[in-house]
This record gives C-alpha cells, sequence and structure tokens, in this order.
C-alpha cells in the first residue's frame, strides 16, 4: 500500500467527511487557509532570496522528506480538526487549532519548496525510502505514528471524553512518530532549509507532547 503524496492530500485529508460541513470549525478553516497561503509566499520568498548552486534532486533525502511530512501532516491536520470540531473541551480545542495551523503552514513551505526545486510533489518511491534501513518504520503503507483506516473511523465517531483520550493518545503517537523522521532528516540532510524546518517540528512537537501528557492526566481523571 502507497500513501500518496499529492499536494491537495492536506487538502483532502482535512476536508468534511461526506461533504458534511464542519461543525464549529469556520473560524479555524479561514485561519488554516491563511496560514496555508502565508506558507506558500513564504516558502516561495525563501527560494527566490535565498541563491542556492544547486538543489536537491528527485530522490534526495530532501526532497523525500518533504513529500513524506506533506502527508504525515496531512494526517495531522485531518484528526486535529475532528477535535477541534467535535470536542466540548477548550483545552483540546485550541490545542488541535494550533497544530492544525501549524502543520498547515508547514505543508505550504514543504509544497512551495518542492516547486522550487522543480520536483514533482509526488513520488513513485516507496514512503520513508530516502531514510536508510526504514523498512521496518513503514506498517501497511503507513509512516512512524501515523494512524490507521480503522482508528480515523473510530476517532471520527467518537464523543465526550472518549473522543478528547483517543485524540491526545493518536496525537501523541503521531507527534513522536514525526519527530523521529525530523531528527533523521537533521542528520542525513545539510540543506539549512531542510534542517531549520525539520528542527521546528522537533521543538514544537515535543512541547505538545507535553501538553498533551499533562492534558491526557487531567482527563483520565476527571468523572
Amino acid at each position: 500500500m502507497t500513501v500518496s503524496t499529492d499536494p491537495g492530500a492536506a487538502a483532502t485529508a482535512a476536508a468534511p467527511v461526506n461533504g458534511s460541513p464542519v461543525r464549529r470549525g469556520g473560524r479555524v478553516w479561514i485561519l488554516v487557509a491563511a496560514a496555508l497561503v502565508a506558507g506558500l509566499l513564504l516558502g516561495g520568498a525563501l527560494g527566490v532570496l535565498v541563491p542556492r548552486l544547486s538543489t536537491p534532486g528527485d530522490d534526495s533525502v530532501e526532497a523525500g522528506f518533504l513529500r513524506d511530512m506533506s502527508t504525515h501532516h496531512a494526517q495531522a491536520v485531518e484528526m486535529s480538526m475532528i477535535a477541534h470540531a467535535d470536542s466540548a473541551n477548550p483545552e483540546i480545542v485550541t490545542l488541535s487549532g494550533d497544530i492544525a495551523l501549524t502543520q498547515h503552514g508547514q505543508i505550504g513551505y514543504m509544497q512551495a519548496w518542492l516547486r522550487d526545486w522543480n520536483l514533482s510533489p509526488t513520488s513513485s518511491q516507496e514512503p520513508m525510502a530516502w531514510m536508510p534501513d526504514s523498512a521496518g518504520s513503514v506498517v501497511n503503507g503507513l509512516m512512524p505514528g501515523m494512524a490507521t483506516p480503522e482508528q480515523l473511523a473510530t476517532l471520527r465517531k467518537a464523543t465526550g471524553k472518549d473522543l478528547d483520550v483517543q485524540y491526545l493518545t493518536l496525537m501523541r503517537q503521531h507527534h513522536l512518530g514525526g519527530i523521529h523522521m525530523a531528527q533523521e532528516a537533521i542528520k542525513l540532510s545539510d540543506n539549512k532549509d531542510i534542517d531549520w524546518l525539520a528542527g521546528t517540528m522537533v521543538t514544537a512537537q515535543q512541547g505538545e507532547i507535553t501538553l498533551i501528557d499533562n492534558l491526557l492526566k487531567k482527563i483520565q481523571a476527571s468523572p
């Protein structure tokens, strides 16, 4: 099973199920769109302002990381929009909104850089092919930390405390996988843009894991 890295994956993944409007999420969708536009513009501007003697190739670590992380982020946006729309917990609503905005904006950076390098947002390579010895990291076509279709279906149906616990548990696992991928990209790439973006991802997601752990303890201790 191959995971799609189509540039529209983020928008498709985050779209409401069966065309139904997302409840209580209209304002965040406006912000998500703004974040994506900002990411695209800033990513493109970096490509113009920072001269490069050469650009990464189609089978490079850099291109593989951007394609795979775009897909990885798209699922985080999808899960976060579900939680933002359906959770009654203000802290979950805030956290999920922040994650959706941040990762949607980063997708904009990644897709803009691929275009700047004249590379397709998709590839015939298997997920994680850019990382040495990554075969064990991909299970049923899913990259590290990604939720299964069954887990996503269960999340969409969940309500109340069950929804909050499921979302936090899945997002914690998702972040751990994303951090692993970003750290490997930093280790393998000498591209300053990639090092900066991947480093930003590691720092942000490690901080969010701390918030997630605290929220899980609080919610699980509640009636």
